[in-house]
């Protein structure tokens, strides 16, 4: 399929000399969600800035649904939804009035049908007619998500769009997210709450100092890069790992009381049933047996500190 965004090589240093992004290159596909992770200053919103056709690249190139951001980009821009981090709204409109210049912007007709449902989507119905300034910051993040929106872009960017919002507009957010992704829109989104990008992109990019330092379906890359352990409690503590039980290569932990095996579930024969049989020769009394899965936040933490 081919990509609705495709970055070639791209880079962007400031004047001062300070690279923000270094070769990046990646194709994003139509209707997919992926998600950027990268700790403060590692290039995500410089990223997203220059498809936007806010920042100007160093080198390299973006295309948007086959236009060229540089040469063509009014159409480019005009397909494309962009959500700040900052809460960048003035305060004597209306909330109507905002989304429906943030239309006409776009040379969109007037659709009063459509600002309304997507009101409604945000919980904004009841507000449609207050002025900006009288808003709550978690009021004023779902009106800039309607600017957003409200040209019907078929692409959408959201830059770190629950910072500092509460609970109930997160779970408005990710509900409209899966909506417009039922309905092609692709979506990209960085966020600082790794959990969210688990449970919600179809593919993760993980970004570090300007560089792009993996980026796969987010399953693969936890089944990649995670890990798969066997929490084995003893009844008694030991000091010592027996000799016997040494070709696991088992870690003793919480104080003598556990022992932890590091396996790969993609193997045929994982040896967790024979490391039991081992135990149990070697007399040692079982308490409790856990497993568990190394999470996309342990992987992004370790990725990043590599």
């Amino acid at each position: 399929m081919k990509p609705i965004i495709s970055i070639s090589h791209l880079s962007k240093t400031y004047a001062g000399g300070f690279t923000a992004l270094n070769n990046i290159s990646l194709d994003i596909t139509e209707g997919e969600i992926l998600a950027l992770l990268g700790p403060n200053g590692a290039g995500k919103t410089t990223l997203i800035s220059i498809i936007c056709g806010i920042v100007n690249a160093t080198s390299g190139s973006v295309s948007v649904a086959g236009y060229d951001s540089n040469k063509h980009y009014r159409a480019a821009r005009a397909l494309i939804g962009l959500v700040p981090q900052e809460l960048t709204l003035g305060a004597f409109d209306t909330v109507w009035n905002t989304l429906c210049f943030s239309r006409g912007l776009f040379g969109k007709k007037s659709n009063p049908a459509y600002i309304e449902q997507l009101l409604k989507d945000l919980s904004l119905w009841e507000k449609k007619n207050s002025l900006l300034m009288t808003l709550s910051g978690g009021m004023k993040r779902r009106v800039l998500i309607g600017k957003a929106l409200s040209h019907e872009p078929s692409i959408l960017f959201l830059d770190e769009p629950t910072a500092g919002v509460d609970v109930e507009l997160r779970k408005d957010m990710w509900a409209l997210v899966r909506k417009l992704r039922k309905s092609g829109v692709t979506i990209i989104l960085t966020t600082h709450y790794i959990e969210e990008a688990e449970e919600i992109a179809d593919r993760v990019g993980i970004i570090n100092k300007g560089e792009l330092l993996v980026v796969d379906d987010k399953l693969a890359l936890m089944h990649k890069l995670g890990k798969r352990q066997l929490m084995i409690d003893l009844e008694q503590s030991i000091s010592l790992i027996p000799e016997s039980l040494l070709d696991w290569e088992l870690e003793l932990s919480n104080k003598g009381k556990s022992l932890i095996y590091t396996y790969d579930p993609r193997n045929e024969r994982t040896g967790i049933a024979e490391l039991l049989r081992a135990i149990d020769v070697a007399k040692l009394s079982l308490r409790d047996v856990n497993t568990s899965q190394t999470s996309l936040e342990d992987i992004f933490i370790n990725l990043v500190n590599q």
